[in-house]
């Protein structure tokens, strides 16, 4: 049974991270290859950085966090991507030597496929009809 009321405060979801090996490596890969915009990037010391990227106009952002011993990249990161066009998006990667899945087509789901980016972190693209 659902909640009804929000007694934590929390009231929305800003951004998702991702850890990789190489920031630089991955800023380039989310935006030249996935057409992301970048929103933030902010020096931490010993050559972090704080950076976010996303979609245009999408309201969550995902931050490339720098990958150490407790925190691998290469993990399934269980966030999924909308595309009012998956086939397209598919050959889009695939044409730029991105590591994806076919796309499946399972009755009564939207179209949809895994990919990797440059460290092998996981995610899915869904099609996802537009009005």
């Amino acid at each position: 049974m659902a909640e009804t009321g929000n007694t934590s405060g929390i009231t929305d979801l800003r951004t998702v991270g991702i850890p990789v090996v190489d920031q630089e490596q991955a800023l380039t890969f989310y935006l030249e290859t996935l057409g992301f915009e970048k929103r933030l990037d902010v020096p931490m010391g010993g050559g972090a950085r704080w950076i976010e990227v996303a979609p245009p106009d999408a309201a969550t952002t995902v931050a490339l966090i720098r990958a150490h011993e407790d925190l691998p990249a290469g993990v399934e990161t269980g966030i999924r991507l909308t595309t009012p066009d998956a086939e397209a998006i598919h050959a889009s990667l695939l044409a730029h030597g991105v590591d994806a899945d076919d796309v499946l087509r399972w009755p009564g789901t939207p179209p949809m496929f895994a990919f990797r980016d440059r460290d092998g972190n996981g995610l899915e693209i869904v099609e996802v009809q537009m009005p």
